[in-house]
């Protein structure tokens, strides 16, 4: 049982603090098709998504072997290599990136109050965000149109990392960001591997979010949603280690 009480709070983004599609291509990129017809390119839409599709996947898989992380410029230069007639400037990047995240952002979803739980949970405890994204901007940018990003006292990117989680790096990242040994952290998210055996592996204590119960975690260590963690932290008391 967690008897520990925390000075620091570190928050997954992605399923923990925002509802989210991960798919690359259900949520319709019209404008970026658009783009790339513009820029040259002669595939439909139906091809367009296929051929994105299958150049992120390739990213990911090469990902899944060290935990290396790849930014959007990185699939989208090989991407538009792929598909134009030339190679693509750095303006075309650019321009194709902006309206893909725009596109890929609209399906993110804030929940109702989750504004009021991060500023009450920042009255008393040091907030971060430790998330996995291929874009520096758009993680600050979702927590500024809630309304929270200057309640955090850091927000780590594992695109500026270098490595996602469940690597290491990216909690150790956090950590010497805040200034906090390890023992002093609670870790919450929705993901098993990147949200509770890689915090604990360093040492944090975490917390997943499961509703399902699907993962093999003991029942102190699971919440329904991150609107729970209020009663699970007035349940343990401040003070040292039992």
């Amino acid at each position: 049982m967690i008897r520990r009480r925390p000075t620091h709070l570190l928050f997954d983004f992605f399923g923990t603090l925002v509802d989210y599609s991960p798919s690359r291509t259900e949520q319709g990129y019209r404008r970026s098709h658009a783009l790339l017809r513009d820029f040259g390119g002669q595939l439909g839409y139906e091809r367009f998504l296929d051929v994105w599709s299958a150049t992120s996947a390739r990213f990911d898989r090469a990902s899944a072997l060290d935990d290396r992380e790849f930014s959007m410029a990185d699939v989208t230069t090989e991407f538009l290599g792929a598909v134009l007639p030339r190679p693509a400037t750095p303006e075309q990047v650019d321009a194709f990136v902006a309206a893909y995240l725009a596109e890929w952002s609209a399906a993110v979803r804030h929940p109702a109050g989750i504004d009021v739980l991060l500023k009450g949970l920042g009255s008393e405890f040091r907030l971060a965000v430790v998330s996995n994204t291929h874009s520096p901007t758009m993680v600050p940018e979702q927590l500024a149109a809630m309304g929270v990003l200057d309640v955090m006292d850091a927000v780590v990117l594992s695109v500026e990392v270098g490595r996602r989680k469940p690597h290491a790096d990216i909690y150790r990242a956090a950590l010497d960001r805040l200034g906090v040994p390890a023992r002093d952290v609670w870790f919450i998210g929705d993901s098993y591997e990147a949200d509770y055996t890689g915090p604990r592996r360093l040492g944090m204590e975490a917390l997943l979010i499961d509703p399902q119960g699907t993962a093999d975690v003991p029942p102190h260590d699971r919440l329904d949603s991150v609107f729970d963690l209020p009663h699970r932290l007035n349940a343990v008391r401040p003070g040292p280690t039992a």
